[in-house]
């Protein structure tokens, strides 16, 4: 995959997930909850996963989630923004 084609997909994971679990990151940037190179750095360390192919199946279940799965490199950041 072309690096920005990466990076766009990996961007889109780091989104979905966060919608998962229940957050909103451009809500939670306006509010000075994270910053945007935070969010960066989360599209950065998802594209370091081994697991993509089982994120987007994670993901594509309609249920929402309570937590990530246990190899996601965002775990900490997400479950900090999570209501």
């Amino acid at each position: 995959m072309h690096k920005r084609e990466t990076l766009k997909h990996h961007a889109a994971l780091v989104d979905q997930m966060a919608t998962k679990l229940g957050v909103d990151l451009e809500s939670a940037a306006l509010s000075g909850d994270i910053s945007i190179d935070q969010i960066s750095d989360a599209v950065i360390r998802c594209t370091d996963c081994p697991n993509p192919g089982h994120c987007q199946n994670f993901l594509n279940h309609p249920q929402p989630a309570s937590r990530t799965p246990e190899y996601c490199r965002n775990q900490e950041m997400l479950s900090k923004l999570a209501p």
